[in-house]
């Protein structure tokens, strides 16, 4: 199936709090980490409640409304989302989240968002926060230039977090950033 990379609709928030939940338990299941379907449920269910999409929603319009400094992509497959990336530009430029179901991995779409994440930031450094254990997204973000920081976080007292970033692109500092991929 062809997987169409677009700026998502407000309406698309109904769609997005519970991919990202699917997503949560198709990835991060690890009984050495504790981290079982409760307690991602527990900690992560509430992305498909009113309050989340509703949340989502608001991050979309602000999204449509500023995006210098704002950034959302949707996957789609036909009509179906199966993954989005998000990311802020502020003091410095954070990734994420960036979540595709695992049907829509594999097949290119996730290098297609980041590089259009990439080419949004124009080459200015870009910080991200990864699970430790999740080793495909490690490698992923690796080949696109992140390292590990050193910086860890046990993210609600269970699921460990490492920080990576990706240095400055050669020439943006003379407004030549672009999208190159390392």
């Amino acid at each position: 199936m062809t997987h169409v990379i677009g700026v998502p609709a407000p309406d698309d928030a109904a769609a997005l709090g519970p991919l990202q939940l699917t997503v949560w338990l198709q990835t991060y299941p690890d009984e050495e980490a504790g981290v079982d379907e409760a307690w991602i449920r527990e900690h992560r269910g509430s992305s498909a409640t009113a309050e989340g999409i509703a949340g989502w929603r608001e991050f979309i319009e602000a999204a449509g409304r500023q995006p210098d400094l704002l950034f959302c992509r949707v996957v789609r497959a036909g009509t179906e989302i199966v993954g989005f990336l998000c990311g802020r530009r502020g003091e410095v430029v954070t990734l994420g989240p960036m979540y595709l179901l695992e049907q829509a991995r594999g097949h290119g779409a996730g290098g297609r968002l980041m590089e259009e994440f990439l080419a949004w930031a124009e080459g200015a450094p870009v910080f991200l926060w990864v699970t430790e254990y999740n080793e495909r997204a490690v490698r992923f973000y690796e080949r696109y230039g992140f390292e590990p920081t050193g910086e860890r976080e046990l993210w609600r007292g269970r699921l460990p977090n490492v920080r990576m970033a990706r240095s400055r692109t050669p020439g943006a500092e003379r407004g030549l950033g672009g999208s190159s991929v390392t």
